[in-house]
C-alpha cells in the first residue's frame, strides 16, 4: 500500500507531517510518499534520525499552496505544487490514496481536477467524524458544498452510509437529516424535500434528527449541507477544546481537586481521547474516482499517522464499489430528486 502524503500543506509542514508518515510505516505495511521540496524533506528525516527509510520516498515539488490561497486559481497556476503532484499520481496509480493537512479547498480542487467524480455523484463532499456516546457519527457534508439540492444531501447519505459500513463494520447504517425538529413537517424545504427522498430509499432512514441528537449514538449517518456541517464541526471543536481547558483550569485551582485529579487521571486520559480529532486523524472527501483524506491545519503526528491508516483501510475495503452499490440500488429515487429542484429552489427564494 502506497500513501501519498502533502508533506508542505500544513500549518505545521514538514516536521510534524514527516514525524507522522514515520510513525505510519513503523506500525503497518505502508509505505508513505512524502511530496514537497526534498532538501527541506530530506533534512526533516535527519533531523527524526531517519535520513535513510526504504518505505519512505521523496517526489520533489517546487511549489507549495498556501492556505490563504485562491483554491481554484492556485490549483491551476502551481501545477508543480505539493498537493497537485501527489493527486497526479493517484491518477496514474502510483499511490493508491492521498493525505494532506493543507489548503482544504485546494486539496478539494486539485482532486475533482484529478480524479474526477465518480459515476453518478453529483457533488463530492467531505465526511466528519464526531465522537458520541457510542461509536463515532459520520456527518456528511462538513464543508464542501454551502448550497445544495434534495439529490446533493441524498447522495450525502449514500457515501457516508458506505463510509460508517466499511470503517466501523455498520450494518445498514442509521441515517438522520439534521433538522430543527423531529417532524417530518419541520426544516426548510431543502430538509423537506431530501426528507421525501430517503422515505422512498432502500437506506436505514430514521428521519429528522436535532442537533442535539449528534452525540448522543442513536444514529451512524447524520447528513446536512456544508455550511450547516462545517458549522457544527467548528463548533463541536471548539467546544471541545473549550471543555479540556475548563477541567484543567478547575482541576489546578485546590489541594483537593489536584489529589482528585491523580486518583481519576487515567479516566480523564480516556475522555481527552474520545474528543481528540487526532484519533480519527482526519475527513474523506467521498465521492472521487480516488481516495483522499483532509487533514485539520494543525493535526499533530498521531492525526497524520491515523490519516494515513483510514486512507488504506478505505482502500483495502474499497469503499467506491459500496457508494456504487448503494446508488444502483437507490437510481429510481435520484431521477425522482430531479423532480425536486425547481421546487427547493423557489422555495428557497421565497
Amino acid at each position: 500500500m502506497h500513501i501519498a502524503l502533502d508533506a508542505m500543506g500544513s500549518d505545521r509542514a514538514p516536521e510534524v507531517l514527516v514525524a507522522g508518515a514515520l510513525q505510519a510505516v513503523d506500525e503497518a505495511e505502508i509505505e508513505v510518499v512524502l511530496l514537497g521540496d526534498e532538501s527541506v524533506l530530506r533534512t526533516a528525516l535527519k533531523n527524526l534520525g531517519r535520513e535513510s527509510d526504504e518505505r519512505i520516498k521523496i517526489v520533489h515539488a517546487s511549489q507549495v499552496i498556501g492556505m490563504d490561497e485562491s483554491p481554484i486559481v492556485a490549483v491551476r497556476q502551481k501545477k508543480d505544487s505539493s498537493v497537485v503532484k501527489a493527486f497526479d499520481l493517484l491518477k496514474i496509480k502510483e499511490v493508491d490514496a492521498v493525505v494532506s493537512a493543507g489548503n482544504s479547498g485546494a486539496t478539494m480542487a486539485a482532486a475533482i481536477k484529478s480524479l474526477g467524480r465518480l459515476k453518478g455523484i453529483a457533488r463530492p463532499g467531505i465526511a466528519g467524524l464526531f465522537p458520541t456516546l457510542k461509536r463515532p457519527v459520520v456527518m456528511m457534508d462538513v464543508g464542501a458544498n454551502v448550497d445544495c439540492r434534495p439529490k446533493h444531501l441524498f447522495q450525502f447519505g449514500i457515501m457516508a452510509a458506505a463510509f460508517s459500513e466499511v470503517l466501523f463494520n455498520v450494518k445498514s447504517p442509521r441515517i438522520g437529516i439534521l433538522s430543527n425538529g423531529e417532524e417530518g413537517g419541520k426544516g426548510n424545504v431543502l430538509v423537506k424535500n431530501a426528507h421525501r427522498l430517503f422515505q422512498q430509499s432502500s437506506l436505514n432512514y430514521i428521519g429528522n434528527i436535532e442537533g442535539d441528537d449528534t452525540f448522543q449514538g442513536d444514529v451512524d449517518v447524520i447528513t446536512c449541507d456544508g455550511f450547516v456541517g462545517n458549522v457544527c464541526l467548528k463548533i463541536s471543536e471548539g467546544l471541545a477544546e473549550a471543555i479540556t481547558l475548563m477541567l484543567k483550569d478547575e482541576l489546578s485551582k485546590t489541594l483537593k481537586a489536584k489529589l482528585g485529579y491523580l486518583l481519576t487521571k487515567d479516566a480523564f486520559a480516556e475522555f481527552k481521547k474520545r474528543i481528540d480529532y487526532a484519533e480519527y486523524g482526519g475527513a474523506p472527501l467521498l465521492g472521487l474516482n480516488g481516495t483522499s483524506i483532509i487533514c485539520h491545519g494543525r493535526s499533530n503526528s498521531t492525526a497524520i499517522k491515523n490519516a494515513i491508516f483510514v486512507a488504506a483501510e478505505l482502500v483495502q475495503k474499497k469503499v467506491n464499489d459500496r457508494i456504487l452499490v448503494l446508488l444502483a440500488e437507490n437510481s429510481a429515487i435520484q431521477e425522482e430528486a430531479h423532480l425536486l429542484v425547481d421546487e427547493t429552489l423557489d422555495g428557497d427564494a421565497q
